[in-house]
């Protein structure tokens, strides 16, 4: 129909209708749904069912590995481009959401360099493991302790079901072999318990004296069953040599000392910093050791606690997704606190306080509040350009802000926790995943691989929105540079004389010079992001590409 059949009026508001129809449709629906300038030029990996997925920012897989087991939540890419992953081991002994069970390490080629299985009638690995830079693995497990230990051990049983408790353990094992491990460091929640309801019981005293144990006696949201803790996340700082422990059902955060032999971790500090296992600081809730009210908490049902690199915006700082559950209105958020140290490098602690900070160096909301709220898991990062990965887990959610909250970056997993895969303009739903995490194109992990870009996850993917790593073509008057992304040869077309064209990694490093030439050839490199600059009639300018 042409505009010569109805009135301007008429054709205008066909027009408008029509390219309004025709932007919604092509809004993808799963997959990079933003990709903007500003995002930080980073591989992304998570894992979900038995896969594992590294992607760029176009959502074009990078490198899969697969799995004999559906995730048991978390993930992590070593230096050596292999990945260290937890599998789920159905337990039937632990009623308990998270439940791992195995721990496989994966070449970048997917064959299982080490599986090494913690899963028993008396105990079970969950939610996370964390890799040491010696190649020992952190694992976070629960065991189970019985009614009469619980009572033992100071529990009111009118706040005990028959089932008993389960403790949370940190071990460290050293791989030994294809399929063993031996452990060689350990902690025990249950070594640092105080309880004010039975003077007979050995860790009687004043809980609120004793901000350095825990409570069993404080419920918070757990109810009277056996899974009272429910921690979820465990994280480490070599340069502090210490663990930051995540407590969803407490909604506190513990910080306790890695650097203790095995008979420190199981003994008590005082309330001093002399090497021991009990708690060396606490954030969160104060309630937890009577030293505030409902009023006082901070933290809901938070997830993924960790240190910030020293050499980034907000370096040496505790970044926390704060998921909001029981706070009214449920909202969830970030936040970045700085743990106050006194002139001894110790935490400070003020008798018959809390523990500070009042409140966070940084944090982020949605806008209104209530449109951000992830109920469970989830994860936030700080990445090296000052932005923040978010992972909002339970829409299965990925995006990244600037320093002015602004999304630069959005990703919606198209994978079923089944395992099904979504079509670009399905509506992704069940797409859960425990958390996401960025690495630089510097990482070690990417020395010598090849980088090439596969196909999306999605199936019939749609990349027409998505600029290719960010990377736009240039046409500045009759300046044009093309095929981009390439294979090999890119091309100059102009009426300009270029002068020279100089060849740039992504961290700077000059690859290649070329003089008087209008194509180059890029074979001679390996896949990846290069900046070309161009000088030509007295002007420079750059201009990023992509090998293929």
């Amino acid at each position: 129909m042409g505009c010569s059949k109805m009135s301007r009026l008429s054709c205008f508001i066909f027009w408008c209708i029509f390219l309004h129809i025709s932007v919604a449709i092509a809004q993808n629906t799963v997959g990079t749904i933003n990709n903007t300038e500003s995002a930080f030029n980073g591989y992304t990996l998570f894992t979900n069912h038995t896969k594992t997925f590294l992607i760029n920012n176009c959502g074009e897989v990078i490198n899969q590995w697969n799995s004999n087991y559906i995730d048991g939540k978390s993930v992590y890419l070593l230096e050596d481009g292999s990945i260290l992953r937890c599998g789920f081991l159905p337990n039937p002994n632990f009623g308990l959401p998270g439940i791992g069970g195995v721990i496989q390490k994966i070449s970048w080629e997917g064959v299982v360099l080490w599986e090494y299985t913690y899963s028993s009638s008396s105990f079970s690995q969950h939610h996370d493991v964390y890799p040491l830079p010696n190649g020992n693995v952190l694992i976070l497990a629960a065991t189970k302790k019985t009614q009469t230990e619980a009572i033992q051990a100071g529990r009111n049983p009118s706040l005990l079901t028959e089932s008993g408790l389960y403790n949370e353990q940190i071990i460290e094992v050293e791989p030994t072999g294809l399929n063993s491990g031996t452990i060689i460091w350990e902690w025990n929640v249950w070594d640092h318990l105080i309880q004010e309801f039975d003077s007979t019981k050995s860790n009687f005293g004043i809980v609120s004296e004793n901000p350095q144990l825990l409570d069993i006696n404080y419920l918070g949201f757990a109810g009277n069953g056996p899974n009272w803790l429910h921690a979820n996340s465990i994280q480490y700082n070599e340069i502090l040599d210490e663990i930051i422990i995540s407590v969803r059902q407490l909604n506190e955060i513990y910080i306790i000392d890695h650097s203790t032999t095995l008979a420190e971790s199981t003994a008590h500090t005082g309330g001093n910093h002399d090497k021991g296992g009990d708690f060396l600081y606490r954030w969160g809730n104060p309630l937890a050791y009577q030293q505030g009210s409902l009023n006082d908490q901070k933290l809901f049902g938070q997830h993924t606690p960790h240190w910030i690199p020293d050499n980034y915006v907000d370096g040496g700082k505790i970044l926390i997704f704060n998921n909001g559950n029981w706070r009214f209105p449920e909202y969830s958020s970030l936040a970045v606190i700085n743990p106050e140290k006194n002139v001894d490098n110790d935490y400070l602690y003020v008798p018959n306080a809390a523990y500070g900070p009042e409140s966070p160096d940084w944090q982020y909301e949605g806008l209104p509040q209530t449109d951000f709220f992830s109920r469970i898991m989830s994860s936030a990062q700080r990445l090296p350009n000052g932005n923040t990965l978010i992972c909002d887990a339970d829409s299965g959610y990925v995006f990244e802000i600037d320093s002015n909250n602004n999304k630069v970056w959005e990703y919606i997993n198209p994978q079923t926790v089944a395992g099904t895969i979504f079509s670009q303009g399905d509506i992704a739903e069940s797409n859960l995943i425990f958390r996401a995490f960025k690495y630089a194109p510097n990482y070690a992990a990417f020395d010598g691989r090849d980088l090439t870009p596969g196909n999306p996850i999605e199936l019939n993917p749609d990349l027409s929105q998505c600029n290719l790593l960010n990377i736009d073509e240039v046409s500045l008057g009759d300046f044009q540079i093309f095929p981009n992304p390439t294979s090999g040869i890119i091309n100059f077309k102009t009426k300009q004389s270029i002068e020279k064209i100089e060849v740039y990694s992504t961290l700077g490093s000059l690859a290649a010079t070329h003089y008087n030439v209008h194509f180059i050839d890029l074979n001679p490199l390996r896949a990846g992001v290069y900046i070309l600059k161009i000088y030509s009639n007295n002007t420079v300018f750059n201009q990023k590409v992509l090998k293929r």
